[in-house]
């Protein structure tokens, strides 16, 4: 599916390592979609079932990156106990999945507030929410208070802090041609995750795959054992055959975005993975190549030195 490949190019691009996936719609995956979203990576992963058709979570984190100490869920969300492996900070990672009903919201803020007050660790917590903090969250119609009071006193109560998301202002975009756009997906973190991670962002990204924007976490530090290269252009790639003719084709395919910026900033980042991917295969192809050559160049070595004895032993036996 077109949403698999994009999050798993996301997963790849941005070395994600945790996802956490709200509204799946079902109670589990096959192996090969989980190995599809994580690119092969060693992800431990847990789903939620949805509630009729609504709601359902997907969470999953590296085991290169993270030791699991425990998994839970609710009605409304699933958590991991972690430890990371570089520094042995523990922490909970909440995703979550608030219901769209109105019947079943005050349901879900009472779990929210009753489980964050009983957490002992650091924890973050994140995904769809289904409610509106503040007016702007909102394009345009009646701004309904009732719940986004109720929502901003359990975070209040809770002390967690909300990092600000950039990129774009709404993450959810309702149907039709003048579409209704709302902030129903955020990140909350405890006082003392946000101590330990001051630098957070969280940044929003291309929403054409589905009518939610998907949001990427970023902790300011390095977790990983094995960080990615960063990009580089190479001059040398401006002679390979047909390569004007790939980044034009990559750069029309790409339009996403709903402002002449964002339209560029997905271009751009399209374009970059697809040449960090199609260096890689060249790089590979080139050392095939050499091998060969060097291998080549090896025996017509063993070939000139044999000749060259048998012409010593000639004039040897000659004279």
């Amino acid at each position: 599916m077109a949403k698999h490949r994009y999050l798993a190019d996301l997963v790849k691009e941005e070395q994600i390592n945790f996802i956490a996936l709200s509204e799946t719609g079902r109670d589990s995956f096959p192996d090969n979609t989980l190995k599809t979203l994580c690119v092969g990576r060693d992800f431990l992963w847990h789903s939620l079932a949805p509630h009729g058709r609504s709601g359902g979570i997907l969470l999953g984190v590296d085991l290169l990156v993270f030791d699991i100490g425990a998994i839970a869920e609710g009605d409304f969300y699933v958590k991991f106990t972690l430890r990371c492996k570089s520094d042995g900070f523990k922490f909970a990672l909440y995703g979550v999945y608030g219901p769209a009903q109105h019947e079943h919201k005050q349901e879900f803020l009472a779990e929210m507030a009753n489980t964050c007050s009983r957490e002992t660790l650091p924890y973050v917590i994140g995904g769809d929410f289904n409610i509106m903090r503040h007016p702007q969250d909102k394009s345009s119609g009646v701004f309904d208070f009732k719940w986004p009071t109720l929502f901003n006193a359990v975070i209040e109560s809770l002390d967690l802090k909300e990092i600000v998301m950039s990129g774009r202002q709404f993450t959810w975009a309702g149907p039709g041609d003048d579409p209704l756009f709302e902030k129903l997906d955020r990140v909350l973190v405890s006082t003392d995750w946000d101590d330990k991670f001051p630098l957070s962002t969280v940044e929003s990204r291309d929403g054409n795959i589905s009518d939610h924007t998907p949001l990427i976490l970023n902790t300011g530090s390095s977790t990983h054992q094995k960080s990615q290269r960063p990009f580089k252009f190479e001059r040398g790639w401006l002679i390979r055959d047909g390569f004007y003719d790939m980044v034009a084709q990559i750069w029309q395919s790409e339009n996403g975005g709903s402002t002449p910026l964002e339209r560029w900033q997905n271009k751009i980042w399209r374009l970059r993975q697809h040449l960090r991917g199609w260096a890689q295969h060249i790089s590979g192809t080139y050392r095939k190549e050499k091998k060969k050559l060097l291998a080549l160049l090896e025996g017509l070595d063993k070939r000139q030195r044999l000749f060259l004895c048998l012409i010593k032993r000639l004039i040897i036996n000659t004279f």
